[in-house]
This record gives structure tokens, sequence and C-alpha cells, in this order.
């Protein structure tokens, strides 16, 4: 299903704007991630695609073609999975799946087709017939999908769902869900706060910042390419150089750096993993301090830009605080952005 969204805006009372008219196109079989800071209005954008909020008038929201701005959420044919997953304590995992599909009146060979069908999707056979109090968090996820999917609604919507998770479990269950999310082949947006996340399993991310959408790509072109500051810096945590402008050269407190080309008007930001520590480097900056986080090391750097930068380092040693130290910055590393209103 493609779903299209035209002037989607959402006014609470008081007049606090949650959500800036906004355009947006999700295709048919694609996984969208809403990514953003709290407050920044993804979590409302979602609720006025499932019809749990009302948009403003003016909006239009269609399944395919079909306009389904005013119809209520029981009649809009979604699927959701909720941070908490909301399942039934008293049921089992076979049952959970199934009552949405007696819900409807379904014959029960059909309702009994689905639920298999779905259990085979995503690997639930071993624990059918489980109560779901005996499944672990990343299983019970995967029941929250299952009961979902099973419906065959026209589009899934997953509310940060690995929030409850604690972080090794996230990073696992983060690949299972891209997995599974491809395997359904049915139109995924889901929320989340968290870049890896994203990142990780949407085709496409729309990153929101003050009820708007402010840049929509595919993650390598919102990583190599951010078209503001607010993107740049949420993700892949992009440092400002600050410095002075003069021609193809930027001056900093701990040397100079050749830019790609000559950018008046541009700020330059680079992210930790372009910073190299090299001897012969044309900057010099001071060891602050040298965290080891197994397959690298990351070194807090004083003195090379007006605020502190980091650098990550894959050496089998590192340099120890208080050290001074040379580093070198490839030009086409570096990411010059239009320098925006104070």
């Amino acid at each position: 299903m493609t779903l299209t969204l035209t002037q989607v805006a959402k006014t609470f009372s008081g007049a606090t704007r949650a959500l800036l008219p906004t355009d947006l196109t999700v295709e048919q079989g694609e996984i969208l991630s809403l990514l953003g800071p709290s407050g920044c209005g993804k979590t409302t954008l979602l609720r006025i695609i499932a019809g749990l909020e009302r948009a403003d008038p003016g909006a239009k929201i269609r399944f395919d073609g079909e306009d389904v701005t005013t119809q209520p959420v029981e009649k809009r044919k979604i699927g959701m999975v909720f941070q908490s997953y909301a399942l039934f304590p008293n049921m089992s995992v076979r049952g959970n799946i199934g009552y949405g599909l007696k819900m409807q009146g379904l014959p029960r060979a059909e309702i009994a087709a689905r639920v298999e069908e779905v259990i085979a999707l995503c690997q639930l056979a071993p624990y059918a017939e489980r109560p779901v109090t005996a499944l672990s968090g990343g299983q019970r996820q995967r029941v929250a999908l299952a009961r979902a999917v099973a419906p065959r609604p026209r589009v899934l919507l997953l509310d940060e769902p690995l929030s409850a998770l604690d972080a090794a479990l996230r990073t696992q269950l983060r690949d299972e869900l891209a997995v599974l999310l491809r395997r359904f082949g049915i139109t995924a947006i889901f929320v989340t706060h968290d870049q890896d996340e994203a990142m990780a399993i949407a085709d496409r991310v729309a990153v929101m910042s003050h009820g708007r959408i402010a840049q929509i790509g595919t993650p390598e072109a919102l990583y190599r390419n951010p078209a503001t500051t607010f993107v740049a810096r949420f993700v892949g945590d992009a440092m400002a150089l600050g410095g002075r402008l003069e021609g193809a050269e930027l001056h900093l407190p701990g040397g100079s750096l050749p830019l790609p080309s000559s950018s008046p008007g541009h700020d330059v930001f680079v992210r930790a993993e372009d910073i190299r520590l090299d001897a012969q480097g044309p900057l010099t900056a001071r060891v602050e301090s040298v965290t080891f986080l197994g397959t690298h090391y990351r070194i807090a750097l004083h003195g090379v830009a007006h605020e502190p930068l980091f650098a990550l380092h894959s050496g089998l040693s590192a340099p120890r605080p208080g050290e001074e130290v040379r580093l070198a910055i490839a030009p086409e590393r570096l990411i010059l952005l239009p320098k925006e209103p104070a």
C-alpha cells in the first residue's frame, strides 16, 4: 500500500503546534523511520496516520488513493505495535495472535491458517502454546509483531518498539526486526529517537525537528550529505569546528585545514571517525581523556578547535591524557553547511 500525506498538521489546545503542515509519501513495502528527539512531532504524526488523532482542517491522508482522512481508526485496517506490546497475559502466544482475527468474525479455519502463517514467519512455533508471561522480551516483541500482521493490515505502525528492552537485547532485536519487516513485505512506519535503530532498519529516514521534517532520505544520504546543522549533529554526531574561513582554508586554534572548495558563509563540521592521529598532520591538540571501547579508543581532544573534539582511534594503543598529538582530517571528509540564523 502507498501512503500519501498532504498538508497534515496538528494544533493542540492553547495553539500549541505539535506538527507543522507536512507532505509525505511512503511507497508500497517501504520501511520508513520517523527519527527525532522527544517533542519533535513524530509520535503525533504516527497517531494521525493511525486515526488516533485528528489532523487540522485541510489535511489529506490517502491509502492507495483512498481518502481516509476522516475514517476512524477501526476502519483504516492499521496494524500497531506499541512500546509495551500490550499483550494479553492470560492468553497463550497462539491466543494473542488470533484474538484480533476472532474480533473480525473470521471463520475458524481461516483464523487457524493465518495464525500458523505468522507463527512460522516470526519463528514462534516452539512457544505457540506458552503464556506470554513465560517469554523473554525479544519473544514478546515477535508475538506483538505477529499479532499486528495477522489481520493483514494495509500499513504497520510501530511506536518505539525496542525502547522497553535493555541495551544488549536492543542491538540483537534491531537486526531481527529489520529481517521480519522485510519478510512481511508490508508498508511500515516506525518511530524512534535512536539513530542507530533508524539507520539499521529503515529504507528511508525522515529526521524531524520542531514539528517538521528537516530532511528525508536513505540512511547513507542523511549521513553523508546532511542538509542542515541539526541533521548533521543528530545523525552521526557531527562536531562543529568553528574557526575562520579564508578562501579554501580553515584556520583553527590548533592549525589550518584545507577545504574542498572556497566556502564563504558556511560552517564546517567533522565526525569523530574522520579525525586521524597523524604525526605529520597539520593540527595540534592535547589529549584530555582516553576511553577504551573494545574495537577502538575514544579520545577527547582540546586546543585544536574552540570546542572539545572527539576522535575514534582503532590502533592497538592510544596516547595518554596530557600528551600533545598531531591530527589530520581529509578535506573530503569535512561537512560544509550554510550558516544558520542566530
